[in-house]
């Protein structure tokens, strides 16, 4: 692990998908390329791609070293930037995560970001799993819930994301509109199918409606609200969402604990590096007027 030109070349190999692509990135012929993929794979007794006709993929154990390696070329960029008196630069890749259910606020912003910034390469990973940052999985995370407490990340509050029970008026035409919990068992609902989800919201259903009425589970929230809009039950949706289609009625009134906290997370170890820092500032000054 003494030769950082041969992980930099697993690197962009891994980036680029072709050894042609990483040798153009680098600046190198393709054979030297494929020596120090050769030469790696050899001191570390594995092999970190599989190869097929349209290029090289990386294998489990060559994504494990190459997060390591996109973190490490990131402080290497931002230490030669300011060895170089050039550390206002913001470029290269910008991995943001978050929840789903936010990204259609998020992918805005990220593009006109990207805007300010052309040199930027957007990657916006969703989904439930936590990224890990320690890992380079990820510049910044959003996540919601408790305030999150792995070891060396800086977490910063963000906003509070409001959540509504909804139904679409189809459903109501259909069913009629429920007269509060104790009406809930002769309801159909949308619902998460994991009977040990976090989310607050997700808990109090649960508590309040039968298992029966669950008829429509998902594990997806874009799947979840895509049923709510077809009729297919009630369920949550974030208010900003619902109030943005007039085909959604709200029918339970509101409850504060609904409500999850959103947290801006980042690893320590970037967190002061001029494009984690350029973007965040600009999410919160483009957010200010958020009404989640």
């Amino acid at each position: 692990m003494d030769n950082w030109d041969e992980i930099r070349t697993a690197f962009q190999v891994a980036r680029m998908g072709t050894v042609s692509g990483a040798a153009d990135v680098l600046g190198v012929h393709h054979a030297t390329v494929i020596r120090h993929i050769d030469a790696l794979e050899g001191r570390l007794g594995v092999k970190l791609f599989q190869r097929h006709a349209r290029g090289y993929t990386a294998t489990e154990a060559g994504q494990d070293l190459l997060r390591v390696a996109q973190a490490t070329d990131d402080q290497f960029s931002q230490l030669a930037g300011r060895i170089k008196g050039r550390g206002n630069d913001v470029s290269g890749e910008l991995v943001v995560t978050s929840l789903i259910s936010i990204a259609p606020r998020m992918a805005p912003l990220l593009a006109e970001f990207q805007r300010g910034h052309p040199d930027v390469v957007v990657r916006y990973l969703t989904g439930a799993r936590l990224f890990r940052l320690e890992y380079g999985e990820a510049h910044v995370a959003i996540r919601a819930g408790t305030v999150p407490d792995q070891p060396d990340n800086v977490v910063q509050p963000f906003h509070e994301q409001k959540m509504g029970l909804y139904a679409s008026r189809g459903y109501i035409e259909t069913h009629g509109r429920p007269d509060g919990v104790d009406s809930f068992g002769r309801h159909r609902f949308v619902a998460q199918d994991a009977d040990d989800s976090r989310a607050p919201f997700e808990r109090w259903l649960r508590q309040n409606a039968p298992a029966s009425a669950l008829t429509f589970r998902s594990t997806d929230t874009r799947a979840m609200e895509a049923a709510i809009k077809a009729g297919a039950g009630i369920g949550f949706m974030p208010v900003y969402d619902a109030e943005q289609d007039e085909n959604l009625v709200e029918v339970h009134p509101r409850e504060d604990g609904w409500a999850g906290p959103l947290w801006l997370v980042t690893h320590v170890d970037l967190h002061r590096t001029t494009k984690v820092q350029a973007f965040l500032t600009f999410l919160k000054e483009q957010s200010r007027d958020w009404k989640v």
